[in-house]
C-alpha cells in the first residue's frame, strides 16, 4: 500500500493537480484588481515549475517510441 502512495503515476495525478489549483488561482488573481505583481509572478513560476516536473515525469513514465 506505501508503495501505491508514492508511485510515480499518483505523483503525476498530484503535480497535475496543483498545476490546475495554481491556474485558476493565477486566473482570479488576474481578473481583481489590485494585482500583487510580486505574488502573481511567484505564482506563475511555481507553475511553470510544475509543468517542466510533470514534463520530467511523463517522459519517464511512457516507453521511448524512438528507441
Amino acid at each position: 500500500m506505501d508503495e501505491q502512495l508514492h508511485s510515480l503515476p499518483r505523483r503525476l495525478i498530484e503535480l497535475r493537480i496543483e498545476h490546475a489549483d495554481l491556474d485558476a488561482l493565477v486566473d482570479r488573481m488576474v481578473e481583481q484588481p489590485p494585482v500583487d505583481e510580486l505574488a502573481l509572478q511567484r505564482l506563475k513560476k511555481r507553475r511553470l515549475a510544475l509543468r517542466d516536473m510533470i514534463a520530467r515525469l511523463e517522459a519517464s513514465i511512457a516507453p521511448d517510441d524512438l528507441a
